[in-house]
């Protein structure tokens, strides 16, 4: 393992980094995850079983790697993203309980000193910590939007010393491109609902308890909202179908992230759709990992 590429990839999730490899045209590596998540570990193990699961990042010392050459990791966005505001609880920026998780990124970063790093959150942040962020991996960030290679808008700042010419072309894909067309009778809605227009990005307000962004019903003609973690309930991302409203599918949500068809299959819809939120785009992190390739 010394003598070859060895890829570390934190708050791995289900192996987006991996997938994003393959997808860039690199497989000939060691990868190394840290993740807690026993579902995601799953998943990867599943898809991945060479794998090299190390557990949570707290405990890992550079001591005891082999030598890194590349440092992948999105540390979680909870108290960072703009929908945490106006809640004094979450919206701690980077002294946040789950977006300080960013300084063990940090840590092993200056413990590995590895050839290339990739950082991402989201774009959403206030500049403040996007500064902080700048500061502390000494570069400035690209930002890219999903909704390039997906029908998903998905905004999120990228931290890297790989080269990266220019963000990937629109490919123009829009829900109708992802959707699929007979889903199970559990995906579709009962209740009422009001209708916003033909023409409108969100087609429809459903008529259930909740915030506002869990009405919104979008129109198959556009894009969806930047899927989250969800455990469940009306948080699934909604759609126009057949002049009925519909809860994405979980097949749905993995074309939406570039994921292949089927890849979560073994775990509940709720910690499909769970994994998924919390993952990356991987056509984006394709483009920007083709970059290795030169």
């Amino acid at each position: 393992m010394i003598n070859q590429y060895n890829v570390l990839s934190l708050f791995d999730g289900m192996s987006c980094g991996q997938l994003a490899l393959h997808k860039a045209g690199l497989t000939d590596f060691n990868y190394l995850a840290s993740e807690i998540d026993k579902f995601a570990i799953q998943i990867t193990q599943s898809n991945y079983p060479n794998t090299v699961q190390l557990g949570d990042v707290h405990n890992i010392s550079a001591k005891d790697l082999p030598r890194i050459n590349l440092l992948l990791g999105g540390s979680p966005c909870q108290n960072l993203s703009q929908t945490t505001i106006n809640n004094i609880k979450h919206n701690q920026g980077l002294q946040g309980d789950k977006s300080k998780l960013f300084y063990e990124f940090l840590r092993i970063l200056s413990e590995t000193k590895p050839e290339h790093f990739l950082f991402e959150n989201v774009a959403s942040m206030t500049n403040a910590n996007r500064d902080l962020i700048s500061h502390a991996l000494e570069c400035d960030p690209i930002r890219i939007n999903s909704n390039l290679v997906s029908a998903q808008d998905r905004d999120r700042y990228y931290w890297t010393n790989i080269e990266v010419a220019a963000p990937p072309a629109d490919q123009g894909i829009i829900l109708n491109d992802i959707i699929e067309e007979n889903p199970a009778s559990k995906y579709w809605y009962a209740q009422t609902f009001d209708y916003l227009g033909d023409n409108e990005k969100v087609q429809a307000s459903l008529h259930i308890h909740g915030h506002d962004i869990l009405k919104r019903v979008y129109n198959l003609n556009g894009k969806v909202g930047t899927l989250t973690c969800l455990k469940g309930g009306n948080h699934q991302k909604k759609v126009f179908q057949n002049g009925t409203p519909r809860k994405l599918t979980p097949l749905e949500y993995e074309r939406l992230q570039n994921v292949p068809d089927g890849y979560t299959l073994g775990v509940s819809d709720t910690q499909r759709y769970n994994m998924l939120g919390n993952g990356w785009t991987i056509d984006v992190i394709a483009h920007i990992l083709q970059g290795l390739a030169k």
